[in-house]
């Protein structure tokens, strides 16, 4: 298990050049660790430059006596002509702060980085639909209604429940995939046979069926009732509506497939950008109709390692929908609100409102950095119980942005399903432009307002 750290800073960067390292880079990680968020002790990423050998990466690691660890992404598999990405480790006692600094004058380095640690972001005839508890799915003409709902009830009504073919990756925690209301909809590698140990499909892991699981390197990404946060997520976006048992999702069907890499002590950026890029190549792989990534979590600093993944997903016509943050900041002051903040054409980043239509006390906000507000607080959803030794299917109540994000990653799976031609960025767009205007989060977000489903 890596030791997490959270670093004390003296002067970094002080040597380092700028030629090799950029000054807007080196900037935006400095205020990170400055603000204290937190990183995995002794390792860092490092971005090669084109054309960096064996040789040169060797002498490069050498002046800080570091160790190779894993090549995150290879040379030879990226289209962006760069080189390879990789997480090296320190030995004990060696300082973080010169080692940056060492290895971003290097002629062979692009950029080097922490490797930040991610949590999520949530607090802690469908039974919770007719009883009122599923407020963030209601319209204004609904039975039960709430103006500030989703409007998904109104979709609902026209008969507009399924989302098809669409794809919704969840990059997350696991997520209990056979709950009683996920199980129909749990997407399954097409290339993939479960059970025979063979890597049938050639992507690098083996008996990937429902996912890979970043954080415990395997292929069993529902690990029991503490993957609850991924498995509410999922249940907001697709969980089975109509079987007269717990919640419906935006979409009542639709493929619901997993990238763990939270765990129990968080995630990496490592595995961030491995589970971001796992979903690129499963989509373009298998050609699948995923639209979108659901990620509801945060807490990092910023990452070029991450953005570039994210980046590569865009290149596939897939969008990353983002939790805005818990930490009530103005995410557009320079408050780190990574990933929500980043400025990539693909991504939507949520904030949070209350079933009043006020903005939860806790949601992150922006007017340029982040884009829409959603149903996030006093959620209900679909979660793995114990019970008698056993995990069972549940339901339980949460809130935060991490909860709103996947309004928004259900909506562009109904906006793709009801518009098959659309790109990803005119799925983005539609979204947008369909946001109703609300006091709230007037001058909040970029929108001006909130997710409305009804117009798609």
């Amino acid at each position: 298990m890596p030791r997490y750290h959270k670093l004390s800073l003296a002067v970094i960067f002080a040597c380092a050049a700028p030629a090799a390292f950029s000054s807007e880079h080196s900037e935006k990680v400095l205020a990170a660790l400055q603000a204290g968020k937190a990183h995995v002790a002794q390792e860092l990423l490092i971005q090669y430059k084109a054309g960096a050998g064996a040789n040169a990466k060797q002498r490069a690691l050498g002046k800080i006596a570091a160790t190779p660890a894993e090549v995150l992404v290879a040379a030879h598999q990226r289209r962006d002509k760069r080189g390879d990405l990789e997480l090296v480790r320190l030995p004990q006692g060696k300082s973080l702060q010169q080692a940056i600094a060492a290895l971003s004058a290097d002629e062979a380095v692009a950029f080097v980085e922490p490797n930040w640690i991610y949590n999520h972001a949530a607090t802690s005839n469908d039974t919770y639909y007719t009883n009122g508890g599923l407020w963030g799915m209601y319209g204004d003409g609904s039975s039960p209604a709430n103006q500030y709902g989703s409007q998904a009830a109104e979709q609902w009504a026209g008969g507009n429940t399924a989302c098809g073919d669409v794809w919704v990756g969840i990059i997350d925690e696991g997520y209990m995939y056979n709950h009683e209301d996920l199980a129909a909809n749990a997407g399954k590698n097409p290339g993939e046979v479960a059970g025979d140990g063979i890597d049938n499909d050639g992507n690098g892991y083996v008996d990937d069926v429902y996912g890979w699981d970043f954080a415990g390197n395997d292929n069993s990404v529902f690990d029991g009732a503490g993957d609850d946060h991924g498995t509410h997520v999922a249940g907001t976006i697709g969980g089975v509506g109509g079987n007269g048992k717990g919640v419906a999702g935006v979409c009542w069907s639709v493929k619901l497939f997993n990238a763990k890499f939270l765990g129990s002590r968080g995630g990496t950026t490592a595995n961030a950008v491995k589970a971001v890029d796992y979903m690129t190549d499963m989509k373009t792989r298998h050609n699948l109709n995923m639209i979108a990534t659901s990620n509801s979590w945060g807490g990092g600093g910023f990452s070029q390692a991450l953005q570039d993944a994210i980046g590569r997903a865009d290149n596939a016509g897939m969008l990353f929908i983002a939790a805005a943050g818990n930490d009530a900041y103005n995410c557009d002051s320079g408050s780190n609100c990574y990933p929500a903040e980043y400025p990539n054409n693909n991504l939507i980043a949520v904030a949070s409102i209350t079933s009043t239509g006020a903005m939860s006390s806790f949601s992150s906000y922006g007017k340029t950095t982040v884009d829409i507000c959603a149903p996030g607080s006093a959620v209900m959803s679909t979660v793995p119980k114990s019970s008698k030794g056993k995990v069972i299917s549940g339901y339980a109540s949460y809130s935060g942005t991490s909860m709103a994000t996947p309004h928004v990653s259900g909506a562009a799976a109904l906006y793709k399903a009801l518009n098959p031609a659309a790109s990803h960025t005119q799925v983005k767009n539609g979204i947008l432009a369909q946001a109703l205007p609300t006091a709230s989060c007037n001058g909040k977000v970029s929108s001006n307002g909130r997710l409305d489903v009804s117009g798609y």
